[in-house]
C-alpha cells in the first residue's frame, strides 16, 4: 500500500514527507493507522547517529498511537479496530524476556536501531528500493506502521489516543522509574534532575506515589516553575544555586531516591552526596563522558546506582495502568505535550530541541472517539 512517511536522508538531515510503499504485515505482526506520534531525544540521537552508524535513508518515529487495520494469521491477541500504543521492541524469548524484564531484551539493540527486522528485511520501498525501517519496531513517523505483536499494546478506547504515544517511551521511561525502577512510596523522598519530558514524568508519577517530598532541579527557571505546577514540592535552579547546600537545607538527613536524566557527572554526583545510606538512585542520561563518582559518596553508604532502560516496564501491564492513572486524574501527563500537524515534523523537532516544547506530538491521522 501507498503511505506518506517522514524520511530522514542523511546524518542530521530534515525530515521529508514523501510518498512510499509498505508491504503487508507478516503472521506475527500488525497494520496500524497512525493518529499521533511523540518526537522523543532518541530520533533526534538516531538522526544525528548519535546511537551508533544509523543507515539511510530511514523512517524513525517510535511513540506511535493508533487503530489496527490488519493483523497477521499469527497474531490472537489483538483485532482490528483496537487502539494500540506503539512501544519499544522485544523478542519475547531470550532469558531476560523469559524472566519479565523486556527492556533488557538480547536482541533490544537490533530490533530497536537496526534499520530492519531481525531476518535483515525491510516492509518500507521507495522506487523499488529498500528504505531503512523497524525503528523501535514500528518506524511510526508515517500515516501507517507495521508493529509487532508484542510492542502493540492494547488501551483503553476511552482515553485520547492522540495522547497516549509517548506513553510507549519517553513518559513510560520517566514514570517507570519511579514506580517500577526505585518503587517509590509514600512518605518518601525524591531528588529528580532534569526537567524534561523524562523528569518531568517522573514528577508525576512520584506525586501519583505520595513521595512527601519531591525536589527538581534543572537550569530552566520556567520549566522549574512549571514543576511546582506539576506537584515539585521543592525547586533548584543549579544555575545559580548550590545544590549540594539546598538539598542538605531541604533534607538534612538525606533523601531516599535520586533520578537523574542529565548523564552529568557533576549533577550525578551532587545528588550521590546527598541520599541516605542504603538510599537508590536511578540514571537514563546518555552521558557524553564517562561516569565517574564519588565512591564515598555511595560505597560506604550502601547506595544502589541503578541504571534503567524503558522505565523497567512490562509493556502489555505498565502502558494500560497510565492510561487508567490519566483518566483518574493522577497522572495527567498530558500537560506536557504540545500538538503538531505532520507537515510541521521539523518545527516540532527544532522547538524539542531548543526546549521550548516539552513533548512535542505529532498529529498524523484522525479519528473519531
Amino acid at each position: 500500500m501507498e503511505i506518506i512517511a517522514a524520511l530522514v536522508k542523511e546524518k542530521g538531515g530534515k525530515f521529508e514527507l514523501e510518498k512510499i510503499t509498505l508491504e503487508e504485515p507478516r503472521a506475527d505482526e500488525v497494520l496500524v493507522r497512525i493518529v499521533a506520534t511523540g518526537t522523543c531525544h532518541t530520533d533526534m540521537a538516531a538522526r544525528d547517529q548519535q546511537t551508533g552508524a544509523t543507515p539511510f535513508p530511514i523512517v524513525l518515529g517510535h511513540e506511535g498511537a493508533g487503530i489496527i487495520e490488519k493483523v497477521g494469521d499469527g497474531v490472537t491477541s489483538l483485532r482490528v479496530g483496537d487502539h494500540v500504543v506503539l512501544t519499544f521492541g522485544f523478542c519475547g524469548e531470550c532469558y531476560t524476556c523469559q524472566h519479565g524484564k523486556p527492556t533488557y531484551c538480547d536482541n533490544f539493540p537490533a530490533l530497536n536501531f537496526g534499520g530492519a527486522r531481525l531476518d535483515g528485511s525491510h516492509s518500507h520501498h521507495r522506487d523499488e528500493q529498500d528504505v531503512f525501517d523497524n525503528f523501535f519496531s514500528q518506524s511510526s513517523f508515517a500515516t501507517y506502521a507495521i508493529a509487532n505483536k508484542r510492542n502493540a499494546i492494547k488501551v483503553s478506547e476511552k482515553a485520547p489516543l492522540e495522547l497516549l504515544g509517548p506513553l510507549g517511551c519517553g513518559i513510560q521511561t520517566g514514570a517507570g522509574a519511579i514506580i517500577n525502577s526505585l518503587k517509590v512510596s509514600p512518605g518518601k523522598t525524591v531528588v529528580i534532575s532534569g526537567a524534561g519530558a523524562v523528569g518531568l514524568a517522573a514528577l508525576l508519577a512520584a506525586k501519583a506515589c505520595s513521595a512527601a517530598q519531591i525536589v527538581l532541579v534543572d537550569i530552566n527557571q520556567e520549566r522549574l516553575d512549571f514543576g511546582l505546577e506539576l506537584g515539585a514540592t521543592h525547586i533548584i535552579n543549579s544555575r545559580n544555586e548550590n545544590v549540594v547546600e539546598a538539598l542538605q537545607k531541604i533534607a538534612p538527613k538525606g533523601f531516599d531516591f535520586g533520578f537523574d536524566t542529565t548523564g552529568r557527572n557533576d549533577v550525578i554526583n551532587n545528588t550521590l552526596a546527598n541520599l541516605k545510606s542504603l538510599g537508590q538512585m536511578g540514571i537514563v542520561g546518555v552521558a557524553t563522558k564517562p561516569l565517574e563518582v564519588e565512591m564515598n559518596s555511595y560505597v560506604l553508604k550502601g547506595i544502589k546506582l541503578i541504571g534503567i532502560v524503558e522505565g523497567d516496564s512490562v509493556p502489555t501491564e505498565f502502558i494500560p495502568e497510565m492510561v487508567e492513572m490519566y483518566l483518574n486524574g493522577q497522572f495527567p501527563f498530558d500537560k506536557l505535550i504540545k500538538k503538531y500537524k505532520f507537515e510541521d515534523i521539523n518545527q516540532a523537532i527544532e522547538d524539542s530541541e531548543s526546549g521550548k516544547t516539552i513533548k512535542p506530538v505529532i498529529l498524523i491521522g484522525e479519528y473519531k472517539a
